[in-house]
């Protein structure tokens, strides 16, 4: 594992200095959040979305021109943008299901960020801890490329049959965890601020704040489970690839709250992402084979016909993909009737009680 990380663009000091500066703004955050649980207003929202894809960029353009290539990454700079963009794609998806799980457990508007943002340290940590375990196993054994492109093009094919005529609310079901802390975990219906806990004639009791964030922490963890093998069909460096899915992660609350309906308008993102995750999928095998060391399939030999896709190619089909995917479905969404934007649109506003 050490060994991994020492091969990395970033030496030991920057990854350190990394950790702090994310420790830090993840702080500030939830300190700001909880001495003032607010919905943000759209300027609010755009200021924060700005900053955080500012800082992408300018941490993108650093790697590009300062980060020497090594065998783990031969591009740092590509290899970041097409694995930010990426993640920042797969999370703009999760958002669909952010959304229901707002409105199944009727969080009122003004603690939905705060919400958000606890979810997304846990996201953090979980990632985090996949991307040390992918790093590893990458080092270990190269035939988990295959595993990870099987899987890829598993997930793209999936996500194409489903397409836009999937109901996200009719599918979105609790998961194990989730049902398991509601049934045997003693709690209070009433939310009470922000607070996780709460004491009730002398009982502490978990708030049904403890079950969203504790939600939207396993959802995620189901997510990673398509953008950590995803990323790493993009770059093998775990530097590039924490850095990709923090700067991903951290402009998602932002988001959550300015697009609000325009996400609904996306109405061909599925077929976008299919697209991507296929792609990644067939690079992750075209590599794997390129690398081949399995000793029933060529003798245990490369595969000497296998290219490898050039990161240029990955990052002009990644821009090129959602910027197609974007334009087509604004465009034909524009032809909608209000009926069926309506009946697309899952509001984001206080919702009902159950």
């Amino acid at each position: 594992m050490l060994s991994v990380l020492g091969d990395s663009v970033a030496s030991p000091l920057v990854w350190v200095l990394t950790l702090v500066v994310t420790i830090v703004l993840l702080f500030v955050d939830l300190v700001v959040i909880a001495r003032r649980p607010h919905e943000p207003t759209m300027a609010e929202a755009t200021r924060h979305l700005a900053f955080f894809i500012g800082l992408a960029v300018l941490f993108g353009a650093g790697v590009w021109l300062f980060a020497e290539p090594n065998a783990l990454s031969s591009h740092p700079g590509p290899e970041f943008f097409a694995g930010w963009l990426t993640e920042y794609s797969l999370s703009i998806d999760n958002l669909f299901i952010f959304i229901i799980i707002m409105a199944n457990f009727s969080v009122p508007r003004q603690y939905q960020q705060a919400a958000l943002m606890i979810g997304i340290v846990l996201a953090l940590v979980m990632r985090g801890a996949f991307i040390l375990v992918g790093a590893a196993a990458i080092n270990q054994f190269s035939w988990i490329f295959y595993v990870f492109g099987a899987f890829l093009l598993w997930t793209a094919t999936k996500l194409a049959r489903e397409g836009r005529n999937r109901d996200d609310e009719e599918d979105y079901q609790e998961n194990r965890v989730v049902r398991f802390a509601e049934r045997h975990l003693p709690a209070t219906s009433e939310y009470d601020g922000t607070r996780l806990f709460t004491r009730a004639d002398g009982k502490r009791l978990v708030t049904p704040m403890f079950l969203v964030v504790l939600t939207l922490g396993t959802t995620d963890l189901l997510f990673a489970l398509d953008s950590i093998p995803a990323i790493y069909g993009l770059t093998s460096d775990p530097y590039l690839v924490l850095t990709a899915n923090v700067f991903a992660l951290m402009g998602l609350r932002q988001l959550y709250f300015l697009i609000g309906g325009l996400l609904q308008r996306l109405i061909y993102l599925s077929y976008g992402l299919a697209v991507l995750l296929g792609f990644i999928g067939v690079k992750l095998v075209l590599h794997a084979l390129h690398e081949n060391e399995l000793p029933f399939l060529n003798g245990g030999e490369p595969v000497d016909w296998a290219p490898d896709i050039p990161i240029w190619l990955s990052l002009v089909v990644i821009v090129g993909t959602l910027a197609v995917t974007a334009v087509v479905s604004l465009a034909a969404s524009r032809n909608m009737s209000q009926e069926e934007i309506e009946q697309r649109t899952i509001s984001l506003g206080e919702p009902e009680q159950k």
